[in-house]
């Protein structure tokens, strides 16, 4: 990796901390986007620690605000000539319902518009790029996600039945839609030396989970695998030459492609979803790749 440019989302803590790491001791150059200013520095100094690597940027940016997603795309574009790989890790689970100050359900805000818009805005940053990939970590529960895109904010139906996860159901829908838009950005990106695929990274025992009541926080720590096993596939989607080629896939932790759900191989339900998320960041027309 020595002479490429990452960009890492939900790079402070989890399998984002570990990826950056990774990365850098890889020999990248490694640019970690957290939220809070002092997390976010703290998470700094422990990877040029681990990694013994000097070219770690921080940045920060609240991702379910649009605005700020526009200033990091920006401040990216001015401080780097080009971006090689962008790591769309960041994620939350809210146990209650939230809306963001622009008015978006704030699940769906960090979850699929952050990246969505994101990558949108960095795309043709990554086309500078010999071989651009925009890798998106999705989850197994993208399974239960449903595409109800006239509920698309969770007024209707944000806990999923029986669970005693709160905010379960519109984490899976954000997890379906992390994979949909992998998919349509990848056809979107045909005849391009750009990338995208989408993974699984396992159970992983991570700051997603400390808004769940105890019991469930409590259950999940023994069966959950540590950061360091659930970051190596994004590590591997990023790094491997192996994936130099390959577009429009989904892996699981084991670094396997594997099939996804049905409906999020959907082609229809990938363009009706683009579409509305553009309408809702606000792109238009001239983003499309092509």
């Amino acid at each position: 990796m020595n002479g490429k440019i990452v960009l890492v989302t939900g790079g402070n803590s989890g399998i984002g901390l570990v990826t950056v790491t990774e990365l850098a001791k890889l020999g990248a150059t490694v640019i970690l986007v957290a939220r809070d200013r002092s997390r976010g520095q703290a998470a700094l100094e422990q990877v040029k620690r681990d990694s013994g690597g000097a070219n770690i940027h921080l940045m920060l940016a609240d991702l379910s605000l649009q605005v700020d997603v526009r200033h990091l795309a920006l401040e990216v574009q001015n401080r780097f000539p080009r971006l090689d790989v962008l790591v769309n890790n960041a994620a939350l689970v809210p146990a209650v319902r939230q809306i963001t100050a622009e008015g978006m359900e704030v699940q769906l805000a960090v979850n699929h518009l952050a990246p969505f818009l994101l990558t949108n805005l960095l795309l043709e940053h990554l086309k500078k790029s010999d071989q651009g990939r925009v890798v998106t970590v999705s989850s197994v529960a993208h399974g239960n996600g449903k595409a109800n895109f006239a509920d698309i904010q969770s007024e209707r139906e944000y806990d999923r039945p029986n669970s005693p996860a709160k905010g379960w159901q519109t984490y899976c829908n954000t997890k379906l839609f992390n994979i949909l838009f992998s998919n349509e950005l990848a056809r979107q990106l045909e005849g391009t030396r750009v990338t995208s695929n989408a993974l699984h990274p396992g159970v992983i025992g991570s700051n997603l989970w400390r808004t769940m009541p105890g019991p469930v926080r409590w259950i999940a720590n023994l069966v959950m695998v540590k950061p360091t096993r659930g970051a190596r596939t994004s590590i591997y989607l990023s790094s491997s030459p192996e994936v130099t080629s390959v577009t429009g896939k989904y892996f699981f932790d084991n670094c396997n492609e594997v099939q996804p759900s049905d409906l999020a191989k959907d082609v229809a339900a990938q363009k009706e979803l683009w579409a509305i998320s553009e309408q809702l960041v606000g792109l238009g027309e001239t983003h499309h790749s092509k």
